[in-house]
């Protein structure tokens, strides 16, 4: 008896139950999450991005910067990520919706990115850091991105975007000014901030 009928129909069923399981479940049940509307203030959660932030999001990826970072707090029971500070309560997939694509990263070389933009409000902390990681955060493996930034003589009056980077030694008369991709990276930083409480999520 020929048996390549019921393979097929075996191989079949087996791509179906996955495609069912890994796609129409999970686009069933998430695909359709909206944003909460806030009732205090009118406003929506998650916020989503726009503007600089929405460019600094692709500087982001182009930078891999999910490769080292994450962007996922785990919940109480599943890790210490709170208790670091790292966040006040656990991601949900309502945090992402607005999000394309989803930094969730898969390593944490460097801490989770988060609530980066609460725990480091100061968008200069930010551009020192990017400019001379070791030199702002003791220990850090994270490299250096001298590249989106422009070394160059001051004429006349100092750069309004210029910044100085403690214990960095530049040349007397010189300025560090960054480029509109490191503006955009930093707006975006800015932006994480996952602090605003969700009906699944809320903040205690």
């Amino acid at each position: 008896m020929n048996s390549l009928p019921k393979l097929f129909i075996g191989f079949f069923i087996a791509f179906a139950t996955a495609w069912v399981g890994l796609v129409v479940v999970p686009f069933l049940t998430l695909g359709q999450l909206q944003a909460e509307v806030d009732e205090d203030t009118g406003e929506l959660k998650p916020p989503g991005f726009g503007g600089l932030a929405e460019q600094g999001a692709k500087v982001y990826a182009a930078q891999g910067c999910m490769y080292c970072h994450s962007q996922q707090i785990r919940p109480e029971y599943a890790g210490s990520d709170i208790a670091r500070g790292w966040g006040v309560r656990r991601t949900v997939p309502r945090d992402y919706i607005n999000e394309k694509p989803v930094f969730l990263g898969t390593m944490r070389t460097g801490p989770d990115l988060t609530n980066i933009g609460r725990r480091q409000p100061s968008a200069e902390w930010h551009h020192q850091h990017l400019y001379a990681p070791q030199i702002i955060s003791k220990g850090s493996t994270m490299p250096p991105f001298k590249f989106l930034y422009e070394k160059r003589k001051i004429t006349g009056q100092r750069s309004v975007d210029a910044f100085e980077v403690p214990g960095y030694d530049l040349e007397e008369g010189y300025e560090i000014v960054p480029s509109q991709d490191a503006k955009a990276l930093v707006a975006y930083l800015l932006e994480l901030n996952r602090s605003y409480s969700l009906e699944e999520s809320p903040v205690e």
